[in-house]
């Protein structure tokens, strides 16, 4: 069993302050400075963490080692894949971006993964400003716990866009994967249309912006420029996908003349470079069978809890019995083991 998405979480600015360099740590001190605003959950929410793991003395469920020790316990899983919502870009200075998303990596290598040896990190990238986000990939991506570079899914641009070019290329000199997770603030609205009324709509149209960060990748051909690129979809949900899948197919065929470095059809991109994490789970129980059947590729979903996140009320329904064997044993784990470089 590995699960591809556990949450780190950054409970106070205190505990990155001692691997900020000693200016950063001075500017936290003197300007009152209490970190981004993490705008993928609102705090309290039971979306941000179930109601179960609410703890009585206040800490954050995911925000000390044990906490996730103790989920990967449950599962008896082999490997915890550790994902940070630090919102990074959300920080308008390029300089303090990059020191506090190296002060959250740093912190995640020092702090986390000796804690046990089950865990592997995803590190957060100031992605606002490309070129510090490849020299953070730089810095860490050889560690040998560190398997992916997390992006969030909003962003100021379409990931397909050319000026993320080096921190794709900097990932697949790396040998590690791109995790593109739920939420982000990069200051611009979440939908095509502006700005939504309620957190609600937020929260449900999200896998629109996934379909269209996956759409860029595709059309601006960065998948046929990074043939090794791995890109992970983490909290995108998939139901949505064989239809979206079928209508890329559809128009690829229709105006490939427009994009002729598009030499693969889109599924197949999908199929060979692409993994999406379990939850949430977005199809009725009577026809996940049918979905996982007309996905792109039977290896595409990886097993995740998302803990602390609220998307199933009991733990067996993370794995739900109405997923039938052998995708059962895939999605536990040879897909996660093979995206990842496991052994």
């Amino acid at each position: 069993m590995i699960d591809c998405a556990v949450h780190a979480e950054v409970a106070s600015v205190e505990q990155l302050v001692p691997h900020l360099p000693p200016h950063w740590q001075a500017v936290v001190s003197q300007t009152g400075f209490r970190g981004p605003y993490v705008a993928t959950q609102p705090p309290g929410a039971p979306t941000a963490c179930a109601p179960r793991f609410a703890r009585g003395d206040g800490a954050v469920e995911g925000s000390e080692p044990e906490h996730i020790t103790r989920v990967l316990d449950r599962w008896s899983a082999d490997v915890g894949i550790l994902c940070c919502d630090y919102a990074v870009e959300g920080i308008r200075s390029p300089d303090a971006a990059a020191a506090v998303a190296a002060a959250v990596n740093d912190w995640l290598v020092e702090t986390w993964l000796p804690a046990d040896e089950r865990f592997r990190a995803s590190i957060v990238l100031p992605i606002a400003h490309p070129d510090a986000a490849a020299a953070e990939i730089e810095r860490l991506g050889g560690h040998p716990g560190v398997v992916q570079a997390l992006l969030p899914v909003r962003s100021p641009a379409p990931y397909g866009d050319r000026r993320y070019l080096p921190v794709f290329e900097a990932a697949v000199r790396a040998g590690i994967a791109v995790g593109v997770r739920w939420g982000g603030n990069p200051g611009n609205p979440p939908t095509g249309t502006g700005w939504p009324s309620y957190f609600a709509e937020e929260h449900a149209g999200m896998p629109a912006v996934f379909q269209t960060q996956l759409l860029s990748l595709i059309a601006e051909g960065v998948f046929e420029r990074f043939g090794d690129l791995r890109v992970a979809l983490l909290g995108s949900g998939f139901g949505w996908l064989p239809a979206f899948a079928w209508r890329l197919d559809k128009e690829w065929r229709g105006m490939r003349r427009e994009v002729p470095w598009v030499r693969r059809a889109p599924s197949a991109a999908i199929a060979e470079q692409v993994r999406i994490g379990l939850q949430p789970i977005d199809a009725p129980a009577a026809e996940l069978g049918t979905v996982l059947d007309e996905l792109p590729a039977d290896d595409l979903l990886m097993f995740c809890t998302d803990h602390p996140r609220w998307q199933f009320d009991a733990d067996e329904d993370a794995l739900p019995d109405a997923i039938p064997e052998p995708a059962r044993a895939r999605i536990a784990d040879a897909s996660a083991r093979a995206f990842y470089r496991l052994p």
